[in-house]
């Protein structure tokens, strides 16, 4: 069979059901074995980039899924490098499969001929240009290899089109994946971490995404209910714990945050983080976050150890394995009657998420933010997969939505590219088809990659997107309010084929009907329900993406700190009764 066959049939024999992509003259060998093997099915993007996106959404939704994305040669592999860069900063298995000009003329400068694998190479795990056709079995085998063990990661393939069409001696009968490596935790290590807790007494969990990747989410819970030990989920990990569960803390940083979070995280002596990287904008200034804390670190990837700051102790283990000997040991201890009661330290704990609430309900018109994330909760239940990347609506949205568990907030989190969030709803909503899948964008990141809807429209892929419009770049504005200028961040113009818009610009109505989608506007608060309601409804009816533009106020700023956990500037109103923040965990006490 050909290079290309072969390298279809190992895609399928890995698990591989769905790719994502665009075809070109460098990779049609690649799609005309895709079409002959059968097996895979293919949505066709309409930016390259959108595709990576999308592959990345598709991994994010499933524990064992890695999403594929296709492309030619020259500016496609370019085109996905922002995906390769998103997917390898929060640990993203995505294969990235790339056509290239023959290899008798890559040197040559070629028509799109570049070295995409020298370009990826510092955002993969690997990329190779196979420059033998013989080899392309084992590239790919090894790429499945590399994308599933240590730290997961995306990896790209380049593929000559002659590499491509070379006939090869290939049995996919008997092929095999290789055995995955993954590091864990000797019971030696955990133990001594255990001991370490329980010498404390305010300890925390905080628990990072790598916990999701690990598929491990249930022993978390189980571990922490076992030791009576407060749970913070870092933004990547939100969900491992139901936000309303009682050992929940809620999340501590900088931006993404509750003031409950922090407030608790503050109060702490001792910090167990598993599958987390201590990201700056969870720790702010390291001094503070640090200071009269011990902790322990517990990741698959041992370089990460030490990386941020040093910690007292460190175990280099797949969260899985570890929280398997977490569990086991605590268990022994519990029934020697040797683990101490937290019970008061949990309820503090609670007490805080009962008292230190942000203001959501504003009757203002235009919107204010607060309100559109106050009736999202009254909308979407828990079964819902939300999805977002950047920006004030991002930051806002986690500080006042509730997620309740793993792989329900898919999020890029490290990268933060604009544009991300329709591709990978696509991805999201391919993956689970029939899950309400909730797309979070303000009007900027719903600008730059907006063509990617028609792709919804026309795969008949449902999913709500909640579109806030200020018409400004409010998360760079803010920021610029610390060297005191408002410059180059405002979108207003005044549409003259809608001037009903006022000076709010782009009619994202219009501009949905027009790729195939449904669209609803809200001005008015009360509005904003039953616009969710409505697109839930369309969503199910036409099977297309559901726009809900909610026209904001158009200057907010959102709680955030420009240093550390301790001194978070809150902007606006603070809730003072119950009714000022309805859809809280706890009701305000």
């Amino acid at each position: 069979m050909t290079a290309a066959r072969a390298a279809v049939e190992i895609l399928k024999r890995e698990g591989v059901s769905n790719a994502f992509g665009v075809p070109g003259a460098a990779i049609n060998p690649f799609y005309a074995a895709l079409k002959a093997a059968g097996g895979v099915h293919h949505t066709l993007a309409r930016h390259v980039e959108g595709a990576s996106h999308m592959a990345e959404g598709y991994t994010r939704t499933h524990p064992g899924n890695i999403g594929v994305c296709v492309g030619t040669s020259g500016p496609a592999g370019t085109d996905m490098i922002t995906g390769l860069y998103s997917a390898i900063g929060d640990s993203i298995p995505i294969l990235c499969i790339t056509g290239q000009a023959p290899t008798a003329v890559i040197h040559k400068e070629d028509f799109q001929a570049v070295d995409i694998a020298s370009i990826a190479r510092p955002v993969t795990k690997a990329a190779t240009t196979v420059l033998e056709a013989a080899q392309v079995p084992g590239v790919f085998q090894q790429a499945f290899h590399l994308m599933r063990s240590g730290r997961p990661g995306p990896v790209l393939i380049d593929l000559p089109i002659d590499v491509q069409l070379t006939e090869i001696e290939f049995d996919p009968e008997t092929y095999e994946p290789l055995p995955v490596y993954r590091p864990a935790a000797t019971r030696a290590q955990v133990e001594k971490a255990v001991r370490m807790l329980n010498a404390s007494e305010r300890p925390l969990i905080v628990a990072g995404g790598g916990i999701i990747n690990a598929d491990a989410s249930d022993l978390l819970v189980e571990f922490a209910e076992l030791t009576g030990t407060p749970v913070v989920p870092t933004l990547m990990g939100w969900g491992v714990i139901a936000d309303d569960h009682g050992l929940n803390a809620g999340m501590v940083g900088l931006q993404t945050s509750h003031r409950y979070g922090n407030a608790t995280f503050l109060e702490s002596d001792f910090v167990l983080g598993i599958g987390n990287r201590w990201a700056n904008r969870h720790t702010g200034k390291l001094d503070v976050y640090t200071r009269g804390r011990t902790f322990v670190h517990v990741d698959i990837e041992p370089t990460q150890i030490g990386k941020i700051f040093a910690p007292d102790y460190g175990i280099a283990s797949d969260a899985k394995a570890a929280l398997t000997l977490f569990v086991e040991v605590a268990k022994e201890l519990r029934a020697a009657g040797e683990l101490p009661d937290r019970a008061a330290w949990a309820a503090s704990a609670q007490e805080r998420k009962a008292t230190l609430h942000r203001r959501t309900h504003f009757d203002n018109v235009p919107l204010k933010p607060q309100r559109v994330y106050e009736e999202m909760n009254r909308a979407f239940g828990p079964e819902t997969r939300y999805v977002t990347t950047i920006g004030l609506s991002q930051i806002a949205g986690a500080q006042m939505l509730h997620v309740y568990k793993p792989r329900h907030w898919i999020n890029c989190g490290q990268a933060g590219p604009l544009g991300w969030t329709i591709p990978a709803a696509l991805g999201v909503a391919t993956a689970d088809p029939e899950a309400t899948v909730v797309a979070l964008s303000g009007d900027y990141d719903f600008q730059f990659m907006l063509e990617e809807l028609a792709v919804g429209a026309q795969h008949r892929i449902p999913y709500v997107h909640v579109l806030v419009n200020n018409s400004y770049l409010g998360l760079i504005r803010q920021a610029q309010r610390n060297f005191d200028i408002d410059f180059q961040v405002n979108l207003e113009f005044e549409n003259l084929n809608s001037p009903e818009l006022g000076v709010y610009g782009v009619d994202h109505v219009k501009v949905a009907e027009g790729l195939g989608c449904k669209a609803i506007r809200v001005t008015e608060p009360d509005q904003l329900l039953p616009a969710f309601e409505q697109a839930k409804k369309l969503a199910a009816e036409f099977r297309v993406p559901v726009i809900v533009e909610a026209i904001l106020e158009r200057v907010t700023n959102i709680a955030m700190s420009g240093s550390d956990i301790a001194s978070v500037n809150e902007f606006e109103d603070l809730a003072t009764e119950p009714w000022h923040a309805p859809t809280e965990i706890l009701p305000l006490t």
